[in-house]
């Protein structure tokens, strides 16, 4: 009696199960005449597709022989079951005579999956290289620098790749080197350019106490590398706190400010853009520089901040920085962008870099 039962349940559960999975067939079945229509019979989506309906269309008959064996057993007794279990071999026998076309199925989407898997990975690779790229040319963080205080801020346009860069890094125990920069236009090749120069201006920086010295050798060698319409500006600061003096060189770029002697003041530019000229000279400038003077450096990013015809300018900057010149420099640094995106009508697409460097 327990088992005759247990035919019943078992039966009901099979229908139960032919159910669930004939849906999913059906819905399955859907996808397949889609991507049959759109992509072709023969493409490997249409095959997995196929082989996906096929396979739950065999799991839906299967359930469906097994519901019609039990409930056969329960409704005329054992030996009509035993006849009725019979018709499970016709399933067992279409698997094995699919089986080879499962196989090389199962064969393909497991070498799609693999495909897509490695796409991903390519995908998620160039999300972040751009960041990664950005952060070698302008890092969030730099290493503590014993009696001066540095603040940076790096925002990025609407390219995926940036042109402008920073450095901050001792050439001798009393002497630190501030340095910015921005290559002309956007994409992978400028990137590459700003690298290249922010590594051979570390060497150079070394090589020559001058500051000058150093951007025209830099302007030579970037020079040769045969890329004339990407033209650098650079501002190069050297901090000695030995000679109390700070003596600073620029190509091009955008005016630093430096607070002294209570009042801001223009570091500007002592030669042409690096590349317009291969053997252009270069001079660099002292200025004394005590205790609690601040020098903020940035790219053009930030002065053309656009609010219609009018840009935020240099001005706007230099008076920014008198407002508040004993703030710490990272407070400076996301108060002028603040500043600056306030005055913007519209988002800022260049990039912006701000370095600001305080003696303690």
């Amino acid at each position: 009696m327990i088992e005759h039962t247990l035919l019943a349940v078992v039966g009901i559960a099979c229908l139960a199960g032919a159910a669930v999975w004939g849906r999913s067939a059906r819905r399955l079945q859907r996808i397949w005449q889609r991507i049959h229509a759109n992509a072709g019979p023969h493409s490997d989506a249409a095959v997995l597709a196929l082989s996906a309906y096929r396979k739950e269309l065999h799991t839906t008959v299967l359930y469906v022989v097994l519901a019609i064996a039990a409930l056969t057993g329960f409704a005329a007794g054992p030996s009509a079951f035993e006849v009725a279990f019979i018709l499970v071999l016709a399933p067992v026998a279409v698997s094995l005579l699919y089986g080879r076309r499962f196989l090389r199925e199962a064969r393909l989407a497991e070498g799609r999956s693999q495909l897509e898997q490695r796409a991903q990975e390519v995908l998620v690779q160039e999300h972040l290289a751009p960041k990664r790229w950005a952060l070698r040319l302008a890092p969030e963080e730099l290493p503590e620098f014993a009696g001066f205080e540095v603040g940076t801020l790096y925002q990025a346009g609407t390219g995926l790749m940036a042109g402008d860069f920073y450095d901050v890094f001792r050439t001798a125990p009393t002497r630190l080197a501030a340095a910015i920069g921005d290559v002309a236009g956007h994409g992978i090749e400028p990137s590459i350019t700003a690298f290249q120069a922010k590594y051979l201006l570390r060497v150079f920086l070394r090589q020559y106490r001058d500051p000058a010295q150093a951007l025209e050798e830099l302007n030579r060698q970037i020079s040769a590398l045969g890329r004339p319409e990407e033209f650098i500006s650079l501002c190069v600061v050297i901090f000695d706190t030995e000679a109390g003096t700070l003596r600073y060189a620029s190509a091009g770029h955008p005016p630093a400010w430096l607070w002294h002697d209570r009042e801001v003041r223009p570091l500007r530019a002592t030669g042409p853009l690096l590349t317009l000229d291969p053997e252009a000279g270069f001079t660099s400038r002292e200025v004394p520089l005590d205790p609690g003077d601040v020098v903020v450096l940035y790219t053009d990013g930030l002065a053309e901040a656009r609010n219609g015809e009018q840009i935020f300018g240099e001005e706007r900057i230099a008076s920014h920085i008198r407002k508040d010149p004993g703030a710490e420099p990272d407070v400076l640094c996301k108060s002028l962008l603040e500043a600056a995106t306030d005055f913007a009508t519209s988002p800022v697409s260049d990039d912006i870099a701000i370095l600001a460097v305080r003696r303690a």
